[in-house]
């Protein structure tokens, strides 16, 4: 132990990597929502299919070559479910943060998908700080996108967050 430690040095970098493993677990959950979210809107699944698929087939797996990240499951289920069953109060909500000319059913699929987790998240999961859930899903518009949409997620994000949770912003 390290003087005025009341851990061991070597616990405290276990609880580190820990930590770390289960940051990196969420950010998997949160793409694979955004995913699952397409797939449910333009796949015609069920959320409850489509949640159980990724879960048993898809995280953490291996499919045609391509190694899937593992995810919080948990985390996964809560932003599927909350993203497609709470869909037209996100979109109203998405809708105040866009521009006057958009409409969020006008948007790409994917974007869709993405801002109504992201707007899911911002409104539930009062667990997760919002500068986390804004870093997290820029980051995943960047991996999908190299225009001008990783600014507009930044920009309608970051207006839900001042109007969902003003003291965090």
């Amino acid at each position: 132990m390290t003087k005025g430690s009341a851990v061991p040095r070597n616990a405290q970098g276990k609880e580190k990597s820990a930590d770390a493993a289960m940051l990196q677990r969420r950010s998997s959950a949160r793409l694979a929502a955004v995913q699952a979210l397409y797939q449910i809107e333009f796949g015609g699944g069920k959320p409850e299919e489509v949640i159980d698929e990724f879960v048993n087939h898809r995280l953490g797996s291996e499919i045609d070559g391509d190694r899937y990240a593992d995810a919080d499951a948990d985390f996964f289920r809560a932003l599927v479910r909350g993203g497609a069953g709470r869909q037209e109060e996100l979109d109203a909500l998405l809708k105040g943060s866009l521009s006057r000319d958009r409409e969020p059913s006008r948007l790409d699929g994917i974007l869709r998908a993405l801002l109504r987790a992201a707007a899911f998240e911002l409104l539930a999961r009062k667990d997760v700080p919002a500068r986390v859930i804004l870093a997290e899903y820029i980051d995943i518009a960047h991996a999908f996108y190299t225009g001008p949409e990783p600014k507009l997620v930044n920009g309608v994000l970051d207006n839900l967050a001042r109007h969902l949770r003003p003291q965090e912003v």
